[in-house]
């Protein structure tokens, strides 16, 4: 048995590469994480190598063609299903997007270590993780986030003090919902609001201003 170890290096490096950014997604608590980035970059490596190698035997003649890019386009698509069942439709919010898009580019970074383009495996890796580490910090200051909310209160002057104060606060209310419980001995309110406010330091300003009506019990917080 001859062991190519050129192929061996490509599938070796696609896994460092690969596994590099999944430590990334880990560490912040992603559904894709370690294993997952690891398994995408190692396969789209392993589908390149083949595409390229692996039906020489088969395609002895000289008068016979054929095009090594076939198997490893369909890679790009395969991934596309994979990060579809990452993004999750909640709330009115769209999660994961990040997630399949780190999918995608692992894919990618797999597929250049398969053709052996190794520069450009490693610049590409260095790059998402700057992106998804140290620009993080930056994002989180100056993006905005979406949040679920839902309290309890007894009356409705509860409730409009509350979204007025929100809205002193700059924080936006995009919609909201309010049911009435029945209760003998004093009116109940369960409240949900969608709120959007600054990404930077929100919980804390959020929990500061809800601490400030003692009447008030937060059903979720999302």
């Amino acid at each position: 048995m001859i062991v190519n170890w050129d192929f061996i290096i490509r599938i070796v490096v696609a896994a460092i590469l690969g596994g590099a950014i999944g430590v990334e997604r880990e560490y912040h608590a992603k559904d894709a994480g370690f294993r997952t980035h690891l398994l995408v970059a190692i396969g789209s490596a392993l589908f390149t190598v083949i595409s390229m190698y692996g039906f020489d035997s088969f395609l002895g003649g000289k008068s016979i063609s054929f095009d090594p890019s076939r198997i490893a386009a369909q890679i790009v698509t395969g991934i596309g299903f994979l990060g579809a069942g990452t993004i999750i439709f909640q709330k009115q919010f769209i999660r994961g997007l990040t997630t399949a898009a780190g999918l995608w580019v692992t894919a990618a970074i797999g597929l250049a270590c398969g053709c052996g383009m190794y520069f450009i495996a490693l610049l590409t890796t260095a790059l998402v993780l700057i992106c998804l580490a140290t620009m993080n910090v930056f994002i989180k200051r100056i993006s905005t986030r979406h949040i679920s909310i839902s309290f309890s209160c007894n009356s409705q002057e509860e409730i409009k003090n509350i979204i007025s104060t929100l809205k002193n606060e700059e924080i936006e209310i995009k919609d909201y919902s309010m049911q009435q419980t029945d209760r003998i001995e004093s009116d109940k309110y369960i409240v949900s609001l969608n709120l959007k406010t600054k990404r930077y330091h929100y919980k804390d300003t959020l929990f500061n201003l809800i601490q400030n009506f003692e009447k008030i019990n937060i059903v979720s917080f999302d």
